[in-house]
């Protein structure tokens, strides 16, 4: 009797120990067999999805910026701390060296957990865990969440089975989102201590690991002190797995978390401006350059790499530049125009004004919103007319208010806005774009995009025309006297004659003195000498693309042109007459680093090296005594400080550069060349009606000289760069042009006759 009981008892005891373990083989074969759902083949497994950023890359190394629906950018095993991964392995995987996927001694001490009801802690390896990122779906009740499991456990022994322990950490790490558009540890590393998964310190390293048993609660930026208390547990950890001694581990915990945070932003970072341009440029390349099977690329999860001609040092210093000059001259206009009824509007009515406001209206997005939402025009304008909590722009940070969005609008009205951009002659590369004041409030590229009367920038192409052609030298005279353009000749409406500035006539200049000085009636001259069309094909030639009348008025730089254009024109004068297309990248590359495009930017020669040497000549006159541009050569003591410039600048090296202002003093232009570098400035409101009342501050020479000259400054100081203060390298070949007005003067003794 007593046998029988003991053989039942033994029988029970087994059933009770083997049938959790055959049942749990069995839920294992229901999974391999997918009867719980669809499982991954070998394919997916062996190229398991990833949405990876595209990043765009300086011609420096450095970072730009990326294109992403999620944040991510994949690393290698190599590239990550080993305090990292000793972190990683200690808090949430001690034995992960030691299992093939599934830890059964965790798994135990986990169900143990649950059935006494202690926190014995979890039993998902980090394969287990990667296995979950990868494949499982959104579990919509308990049973659902008991099949999952079953389901990790089997891909899981299939990841053991194709990767290598290190290759399952770094593809665990770069699969984890880190909240705060930090996806992957790359991007974590990045916005929330500005450094690399290489270079992350001890502290860093275990935070980050910390929040990876529950990110929305360590969460650094929000619960400081919790994500703190959370990464001294893993430096306990670490003090247990033999990674730290105590002392180590409770040295450590002692340090406070130092957060570097800076949220991923398509509108923040360097170079905001350019990388929405090149994201439209992207956009259109990946429709002519097709994948192997014939599919589109996407620049948001393909993880392209576009490396750009950005200089990421010549970017800061260029955007340094333009808001240290903007946010002083911005504090001017206001002044200027302190309790003026119609600020910032110049000789408008009261109607023409309200027009631009209503025409500002429509544009904004506020508008489009509500009109989808078939909301009448009158409740649109009452939403306009009512308080709202907002966040606006100002040159000492975003201000948090309450207005209405019609004042939001006359607000921004004010604003001056800047675009700048620097070319490297030779290669046409762009180093450095800056579109406008803050891309977040200012979406307007005033680089490519925006397109403003030219002014005196302009004059150098009309006298380079008639240089190629005649050969005349600078220290050629002209008589300063009006000029008429007769209708009947030029086919205009009614007779045309352009003034000076100043209004003097009288005498003769040269060519030089007259460029520098900005001479109206000197230009006019030569333009009725050789005609518009002349001009207008050298001005094609030299890359500007915009519709140009063949008119006599060019010469005044009356065309709407682009900065980008002007700088690229300005281009071939810098680089012996050979015009060379501006360029932005130098190749994409896809995620594996298989090149799909090198670009080389298009080059011709437009105008001899004789004349382009001549011309730079020329503009050299413009920073000399005499000239438009002379501050730049001024030194201390030997010019008054103002409140725009606020000082001289003291340059010593060659400048060839011309400065522009337009009708009303709308649109401030500067264009600086220097050896291996042209760069080009405007300013000027969003509206043409809104501007200085006065050319003393309203010219080119206040309101853009000044960032070029901020910027030319840092430029010469780093050392790191290679331009330098130096004189323009003087062509091989002998000129035929005399330079030296002594000279010039002694065999020129009669000068051409224009009448």
């Amino acid at each position: 009797m007593n046998k029988n009981k003991n053989r039942l008892f033994l029988k029970l005891f087994w059933f009770g120990a083997l049938a959790p373990v055959a049942l749990g083989f069995f839920f294992v074969f229901c999974a391999w067999m997918e009867w719980f759902g669809e499982m991954p083949d070998y394919k997916q497994l062996e190229n398991p999805e990833n949405h990876l950023a595209t990043q765009i890359v300086t011609s420096d190394g450095q970072l730009l910026g990326k294109y992403f629906f999620e944040n991510r950018t994949q690393i290698s095993f190599e590239q990550l701390s080993p305090d990292l991964v000793n972190a990683l392995v200690a808090t949430e995987d001690e034995r992960y060296f030691n299992h093939s996927g599934i830890d059964i001694k965790a798994l135990l001490r986990a169900v143990k957990g649950v059935l006494t009801g202690s926190n014995a802690g979890g039993g998902s390896t980090i394969t287990q865990q990667l296995a979950k990122m990868l494949y499982s779906k959104t579990a919509n009740s308990k049973l659902d969440r008991i099949k999952d499991k079953f389901r990790e456990w089997v891909i899981a022994i299939q990841l053991e089975k194709r990767y290598t322990k290190e290759e399952i950490i770094a593809m665990y790490l770069n699969r984890f989102d880190f909240l705060n558009l930090a996806v992957g540890i790359e991007s974590a590393s990045k916005t929330y201590f500005n450094t690399t998964p290489l270079n992350l310190s001890i502290e860093q390293a275990a935070t980050l690991v910390g929040m990876a048993k529950n990110p929305s609660l360590y969460n650094p930026v929000k619960r400081l002190e919790k994500t703190q208390q959370r990464r001294n547990i893993v430096f306990n950890q670490m003090e247990r797995n033999k990674y730290l001694s105590k002392e180590e581990a409770d040295s450590l915990s002692e340090i406070p978390i130092e957060l570097k945070f800076k949220r991923a932003s398509h509108n923040e970072g360097p170079a905001p401006y350019f990388r929405e341009y090149l994201r439209t440029f992207m956009k259109e390349w990946i429709k002519n350059n097709l994948k192997p099977d014939g599919s589109e690329y996407n620049i948001y999860t393909d993880g392209l790499k576009i490396y750009t001609t950005i200089d990421s040092r010549m970017q800061k210093y260029a955007e340094e530049a333009t808001t240290e000059h903007l946010s002083n001259l911005q504090r001017v206009f206001y002044s200027h125009w302190n309790g003026r009824k119609d600020a910032p509007f110049y000789n408008l009515t009261q109607e023409e004004i309200e027009l631009i406001y209503e025409r500002a209206v429509k544009k904004s997005d506020r508008y489009r919103n509500l009109k989808k939402e078939r909301a009448s025009e009158s409740e649109i304008y009452k939403s306009f007319k009512t308080k709202t909590e907002m966040t606006i722009f100002s040159w000492a940070g975003d201000i948090d208010t309450i207005m209405t969005p019609m004042d939001s609008i006359k607000y921004y009205k004010y604003f001056l806005q800047a675009g700048f951009v620097s070319i490297e002659p030779k290669t046409g590369h762009i180093i450095a774009w800056v579109g406008g004041n803050d891309h977040t409030y200012f979406k307007y590229d005033h680089v490519k995009k925006s397109k403003r009367q030219v002014g005196s920038t302009f004059k150098p192409i009309v006298y380079a025309a008639a240089i190629d052609q005649k050969k005349w030298s600078p220290c050629y005279e002209v008589p300063n006297s009006r000029v008429i353009f007769e209708k009947e000749i030029w086919g205009l409406p009614e007779d045309w004659s352009p003034r000076n500035s100043d209004g003097e006539y009288g005498g003769m200049l040269t060519l030089k003195s007259a460029l520098a000085g900005s001479i109206n009636s000197v230009t006019a001259h030569i333009m009725k000498n050789i005609g518009p069309l002349p001009v207008v094909d050298l001005a094609n030639n030299m890359g500007l693309t915009s519709k140009i009348p063949a008119l006599p008025s060019i010469c005044l730089g009356t065309p709407d042109l682009s900065i980008y254009e002007m700088a690229g024109a300005y281009n071939t004068f810098a680089n012996k007459g050979i015009y060379v297309e501006p360029t932005f990248i130098t190749r994409i590359e896809d995620k594996n680093g298989v090149i799909l495009q090198n670009f080389h930017p298009l080059k011709k020669e437009v105008m001899t090296e004789e004349t382009a040497y001549v011309m730079l000549n020329l503009l050299e006159g413009v920073t000399e005594p005499g000239g438009t541009a002379i501050r730049l050569r001024l030194k201390q003591g030997e010019f008054v400080e103002d409140v725009v410039t606020g000082f001289p600048y003291g340059f010593e090296g060659a400048i060839a550069g011309k400065t522009g202002t337009t009708q009303n003093n709308s649109d401030g232009w500067f264009m600086g060349i220097v050896p291996g570098l042209v760069s080009g400035v405007w300013v000027g409101c969003e509206d043409r009606s809104a501007h200085f009342r006065s050319i003393y501050f309203g010219q080119g020479a206040t309101m853009a000289l000044p960032i070029w000259a901020l910027y030319m400054k840092k430029v010469y100081e780093d050392d790191g760069l290679p331009f330098k203060q130096q004189k323009f390298k003087k062509p091989h070949k002998p000129i035929s042009i005399e330079l030296d007005c002594d000279i010039y003067n002694q065999n020129h003794m009669d000068n051409f006759n224009f009448d």
